[in-house]
C-alpha cells in the first residue's frame, strides 16, 4: 500500500512539474506560489549567491508557530521536486534553497555550466591533476559550509519564525558527500540529514574522514541521518556501504538506510519523497 502511495505522490508532483515548465516556456520565468527569491553574499569570499525560500500555505496566519526548515544545495534543480513533496507530506516546513554562484566567471560558467561553482563549494578534497584544479578550485567544502552557517542560516533564523532545533539539510549527489561533510566536520549545524546518492568521489574521503583517529574519539550530538542510493549504482554503493557500516558505529546517531530503484539520475524522485516521509515521521514523533 504504501508503495503505491509513494507512486501515486511522484506522478501527482511530476504532472505539477511538467505544467510548471511548460507555463515558464511561455513566461520565460519559472514561479512557485509563496517563494520568493534572495540576493545573499557570502560575506567571507565576497561571491554573491541567492536563496529560494518557500513559505508554508498558513505562514502568515499561524503567528505563534515556529517552523522546521529543511536547507537544500543545487536549489535550481531541485525546487521543483521538493516543493511538491512537502506541499504533500510536510506542509508545515520552510524550504530554504541556496543557488550557485551568481557573479562567477562568465566564460566558465558558458563553457561547463551555470552549476560549475559546486564542483569547488561541495568537493572535500583538491583534484591531483594541476590544470584541472586550477579550473574548477576544487575542495572548498569548508568554504561554503562557514557561508551556509555564518551567512545563510543567520538570515532565515532572523527573518523568519523558525525552530533551530529541526534544521534539516538535503543533498543529491555531489550535495550529497557535502552534506556528508557537514555531518563529519560541523555536525550541529542540522539535526536532521537527508543525503541522497552521495557522489562516487566523495564517500572516499568521508569514509577516511570518519576513520580518522581524531573522528573516531569526537562525540556526535544526537542526529538522525537518511541515507540512498539507486540499486543501479554498484560503484557508489559499495563505497556509500563502506562509509555507512562505520557511521552505525556512532550511537548517537540515528540512522536509515534504504536502496531505491534506478541509476544515479533516476534514483532522485524516489529518493527525494521517502526522505521527505522519512523527515515527516521524525518531526511528528519528537
Amino acid at each position: 500500500m504504501k508503495t503505491v502511495q509513494l507512486f501515486t505522490l511522484i506522478i501527482a508532483i511530476s504532472f505539477n512539474v511538467a505544467f510548471a515548465q511548460e507555463y515558464a516556456g511561455e513566461k520565460s520565468k519559472l514561479a512557485f506560489a509563496r517563494t520568493k527569491v534572495v540576493p545573499i553574499k557570502d560575506t567571507k569570499n565576497g561571491r554573491q549567491y541567492e536563496l529560494y525560500i518557500r513559505l508554508p500555505e498558513k505562514y502568515a496566519e499561524k503567528t505563534d508557530v515556529k517552523h522546521p526548515v529543511i536547507y537544500y544545495t543545487d536549489a535550481v534543480w531541485h525546487v521543483e521536486m521538493l516543493s511538491g513533496s512537502t506541499e504533500y507530506i510536510l506542509e508545515n516546513a520552510i524550504l530554504v534553497g541556496i543557488s550557485w554562484q551568481k557573479d562567477g566567471d562568465e566564460k566558465l560558467k558558458k563553457e561547463a555550466g551555470a552549476h560549475v561553482s559546486r564542483y569547488r563549494d561541495y568537493s572535500i578534497a583538491k583534484s591531483k591533476k594541476a590544470a584541472h584544479q586550477a579550473k574548477y578550485q576544487f575542495g572548498q567544502a569548508s568554504n561554503h559550509l562557514a557561508f551556509i552557517r555564518n551567512d545563510v542560516i543567520r538570515y532565515v533564523e532572523r527573518n523568519y519564525r523558525t525552530d533551530p532545533a529541526n534544521r534539516t539539510y538535503y543533498g543529491y549527489s555531489l550535495g550529497g558527500g557535502f552534506g556528508g561533510y557537514i555531518l563529519l566536520t560541523a555536525p550541529d549545524t542540522f539535526k536532521n540529514y537527508i543525503l541522497g546518492s552521495p557522489s562516487k568521489g566523495s564517500t572516499p574521503h568521508l569514509t577516511r574522514l570518519l576513520s580518522s583517529d581524531a573522528q573516531k574519539r569526537k562525540p556526535f550530538p544526537n542526529t538522525n541521518v537518511f541515507i540512498s542510493y539507486g540499486k543501479q549504482e554498484k560503484t557508489l554503493g559499495e563505497r556509500a556501504d563502506k562509509f555507512i557500516a562505520l557511521l552505525k558505529n556512532h550511537k548517537s546517531v540515528s540512522l536509515k538506510h534504504i536502496t531505491v530503484e534506478g541509476t544515479h539520475s533516476t534514483a532522485f524522485p524516489m529518493t527525494t519523497v521517502r526522505g521527505i516521509y522519512w523527515l515527516s515521521d521524525l518531526l511528528k514523533n519528537k
